[in-house]
């Protein structure tokens, strides 16, 4: 993309021009000039200050602060690390933009958009079960076709020991996310008591990318056929197979949909605009979102692209990328859906929500969201003709847009709240009832899900209450938790057949 910055640019050329015939009854003094910034440096307040949606709420970013290219040389010359420069020209950082973030390497922005990464392929969390750090870890889930799968591994699983050692508060980091091979022990809680049994694996992590359609399938319950999908992410790779799976859905001829989405922390905002359209319709005249960037950058989309750009409609057809090719959307026309959710459901999830809640009934299981309405935008080093610099890797996520729905509903910053509150945790700490009860995903009886089919069949559901644990454990972390990027939407490079260079 051209930058926008160009027309002042040559307004500052013309005033120094004036300068010099105008003031040549007076001889001024001979100023050194400041030595140019880093150009990565220099690259990211030219990021922010065209891209950031919150550019003119910093000072650092403002037309006005720097109105010579020597006091911003000057500015930029005080960092020498490029981190603290980026976060130092983030709004509010950490208390209104979480989320925004700069790499050194593009490559890692890169295999998060695809889901890729070198790993044993499982979803995990650790649990501290004394004041001596002494911890307990329990699965998730298991990627498709990984080495975790094909070792055995299932949700519900508890670990204690990697490579015969004791996790702790300590070691944990070293054992579980500093080596690619690895033996892991597993454990029983047997009336309260916690050990190992005889069950241990040995696994190799590789290069994997996550399928984030983890889970489908087609199950009667009183009477209704419904259709069950547990959807992690949504990566643009995987738009075919998802339509794939809504026409299972379709020749079965479902009556109720579950989507499950309490681990998915967003991902591409086109791949929810088409499983919005794979639920509720395919009418392109309908307006599903409406982003809102800063004045320029909006300004600049608008007058390239037509003053429509903002918005996104329903879609009839998925665009074909380098990996797949395009397809007519199936879609259900449901009125009605139950989404089951957490406080880990953010994002491009939320994005589908409540753009689908103004036109259908969407009944919402579990507890309040995390509350990110804001969208990122990948920006390299590119030159006028979209070339990568070569001179560094460095590579930007900042916060470009904010969505609402159809209706105006945007700023949800306490997340969007449930119909029915049921979590698959307590929030004070997760029970030994709690950990022995994962069951997997699909089965009736499975918490969240079962919360979902009482109301299916009529039966009044209340608020859930947490009883008193007889062994709480509190949650320390997981493999997603050392993700910076577990909550991100992001728009895609290409849009509406327009590609944006950034």
């Amino acid at each position: 993309m051209k930058r926008m910055s160009s027309a002042k640019t040559i307004v500052f050329i013309l005033i120094a021009g004036i300068a010099m015939f105008t003031g040549c009854k007076k001889e001024e003094p001979i100023v050194a000039p400041i030595p140019q910034a880093d150009v990565v440096n220099t690259f990211i307040w030219n990021g922010l200050h065209d891209y950031y949606l919150w550019n003119s709420d910093v000072a650092g970013l403002t037309n006005s602060t720097y109105t010579k290219t020597d006091s911003l040389n000057a500015f930029l010359n005080k960092f020498t690390d490029p981190q603290k420069l980026f976060t130092s020209l983030l709004y509010k950082y950490e208390v209104v933009d979480k989320w925004s973030f700069l790499v050194d390497n593009y490559k890692t922005i890169d295999d998060w958009i695809s889901g890729t990464s070198k790993t044993m392929g499982y979803d995990f969390r650790l649990v501290r079960l004394d004041d001596a750090g002494t911890l307990l870890g329990y699965v998730r889930y298991v990627f498709k076709n990984s080495p975790a799968e094909k070792a055995g591994v299932k949700r519900g699983d508890l670990f204690l020991k990697v490579n015969d050692q004791q996790l702790t508060i300590s070691n944990y980091e070293t054992l579980l996310f500093n080596t690619d091979t690895y033996k892991l022990s597993f454990a029983n809680i047997i009336n309260g008591s916690i050990g190992l049994n005889n069950k241990s694996v040995n696994m190799t992590a590789i290069e994997l990318q996550e399928n984030p359609i983890n889970k489908d399938t087609v199950f009667v319950y009183n009477n209704q056929k419904i259709g069950y999908l547990v959807y992690n992410g949504f990566n643009a790779d995987f738009d075919i197979q998802l339509n794939d799976v809504f026409k299972k859905f379709m020749d079965a001829n479902i009556n109720q949909l579950v989507l499950d989405l309490r681990y998915n922390g967003g991902g591409s905002v086109q791949s929810s605009i088409y499983l919005a359209s794979m639920i509720y319709g395919t009418d392109i005249n309908k307006l599903f979102t409406k982003a809102q960037y800063n004045f320029g950058f909006q300004s600049f989309l608008v007058e390239t692209y037509g003053s429509n750009y903002p918005n996104d409609n329903f879609e009839s057809t998925i665009a074909g990328t380098s990996s797949n090719t395009s397809a007519t959307i199936n879609s259900l026309h449901l009125q009605k859906i139950y989404i089951i959710v957490s406080d880990e459901t953010a994002s491009a999830s939320e994005l589908l929500i409540n753009g689908l809640r103004p036109y259908m009934n969407v009944k919402v299981v579990g507890i309040n969201t995390v509350g990110k309405y804001t969208a990122s935008m990948t920006v390299k080093d590119r030159d006028a003709n979209g070339v990568v610099s070569t001179k560094h890797t460095y590579a930007m996520q900042p916060i470009v847009a904010k969505y609402a729905n159809s209706a105006g509903v945007s700023d949800f910053v306490d997340g969007l709240t449930p119909d029915i509150v049921a979590s698959e945790f307590s929030k004070t700490g997760i029970t030994a009832a709690e950990l022995t009860g994962i069951l997997p995903f699909g089965d009736q009886n499975e918490k969240l899900l079962s919360y979902v089919l009482a109301d299916i069949s009529g039966i009044p559901v209340t608020a859930q209450t947490v009883k008193t644990a007889q062994i709480e454990f509190k949650n320390v972390a997981g493999n997603h938790n050392l993700n910076p990027f577990v909550n991100e939407m992001y728009i895609n490079p290409i849009k509406k057949g327009s590609e944006i260079k950034h």
